[in-house]
């Protein structure tokens, strides 16, 4: 069903559908992000895509546009399953439309990639952190944001300097040794 969902994209919206992407079953549209929020709405109320399983973030630093919005949508109807993956750039300084109009629970999405990679949407109406505390002054999923940390004002409430395991920020020890030896470590750093 996602593949006529694509070509049912196509066909209302033309130009405004960039590119589509399939890869293992899995469908793809990117689209442009002045139409984004029409064509998200239209996924919901014509193609019966009721359910919203995600919204995230890509950080591409250094290029631009910098971000890529992700909407991770599925569909319950008729018995079948059917997920269908939504992409658009975002400049830096933009902001993406919110559509916690359509999905109520696309706030706490919103919230989270606002949080952690600070990406604004127009026509949230809680812009409360929702993973770091209010004043946290960072975005730590951005990719300028450094692995090994910053300095905390507030070092009695939460600490943002390297994680205390042994070993490099996310960085797997290779050895034929059990799962426990194999988990990501951090490695002191120079």
């Amino acid at each position: 069903m996602s593949a006529s969902s694509i070509e049912a994209l196509k066909s209302k919206f033309g130009e405004a559908i960039l590119d589509t992407v399939e890869f293992r079953g899995e469908h793809t549209a990117i689209v442009e992000k002045a139409r984004a929020k029409e064509i998200l709405a239209h996924c919901r109320d014509e193609l019966s895509y009721d359910y919203l399983l995600d919204i995230s973030s890509l950080d591409n630093f250094g290029e631009e546009p910098r971000w890529e919005m992700v909407y991770e949508l599925y569909t319950l109807g008729n018995g079948e399953y059917t997920h269908l993956r939504i992409k658009f750039k975002l400049g830096e300084d933009e902001k993406a439309d919110s559509v916690s109009q359509l999905w109520p629970t696309a706030e706490w999405h919103e919230r989270e990639v606002y949080d952690m990679m600070g990406i604004e949407f127009e026509g949230l109406t809680d812009h409360r952190r929702i993973l770091m505390w209010e004043g946290f002054p960072y975005f730590p999923l951005r990719k300028d944001f450094p692995l090994a940390g910053r300095p905390s004002e507030m070092p009695d409430v939460a600490f943002s300097d390297r994680a205390p395991l042994a070993g490099g920020p996310f960085v797997t020890s290779p050895t034929s040794d059990s799962t426990v030896h194999r988990e990501p470590r951090s490695r002191e750093m120079d």
